[in-house]
């Protein structure tokens, strides 16, 4: 590969701000290029609108790492989705190369309403928060990293559903470092996966013939 690879880097950002800043300052050592909306990276034109840049984005990146924090984000489109959730939809629709973080509040979040008998999006919907909820703004945020878990397929066809937890950033932290550091034995592993998605296309096109 002659050009860098991109990293697409999906997140809310109020009370991660540090973290972000930690995570670009990683990636771009590590030798690649970050597209993170935070920093202003993420590639935009004037005909599109936000979600629309962000998505293209997902789609034209090599690789995506989800940060799933407490907060869901107010940039929430008609469909009722953040930005954010949308991002890690596409990037799961896509089988885009990724890794996901998600805070403990998300997850113990989840654990506790299972534990009261709301295990699903549709029981959940019908709870609300009290205004200024301090554990996480939005239920939907479980929806989202339920997404990124999978949890509506069988287990053993949840591919690609690693979820890392973290509670601080130095968690965050070497998990990022630890997948990442690597550029080279990243930047193969993305070859493999080119060349497996190929395959499989050359497979189903021959049984359609």
């Amino acid at each position: 590969m002659s050009k860098k690879l991109t990293v697409m880097v999906s997140s809310t950002v109020y009370g991660v701000e540090e973290l972000l800043d930690r995570v670009y300052s990683l990636l771009t050592a590590f030798g690649y290029e970050v597209w993170m909306s935070h920093k202003g990276t993420v590639p935009v034109s004037s005909g599109e609108t936000a979600f629309e840049s962000c998505l293209k984005a997902v789609e034209k990146c090599d690789l995506f790492l989800g940060i799933i924090t407490p907060q869901y984000g107010s940039g929430v489109d008609s469909t009722g989705l953040s930005i954010t959730h949308k991002e890690i939809k596409k990037a799961i629709e896509l089988h885009k190369p990724r890794w996901f973080l998600a805070h403990d509040q998300v997850v113990f979040a989840r654990r506790m309403l299972m534990d009261l008998g709301y295990k699903t999006p549709e029981e959940r919907s019908k709870l609300a928060l009290r205004k200024g909820a301090s554990s996480v703004s939005n239920l939907k945020v479980i929806d989202l990293y339920e997404d990124a878990t999978m949890e509506n397929l069988p287990l053993d066809e949840r591919q690609g559903n690693w979820v890392q937890k973290f509670d601080r950033d130095d968690d965050a932290n070497l998990f990022v470092v630890a997948q990442f550091s690597r550029y080279q034995d990243v930047e193969q592993r993305l070859t493999e996966h080119f060349e497996d998605t190929a395959r499989v296309g050359q497979s189903v096109g021959g049984r359609n013939e």
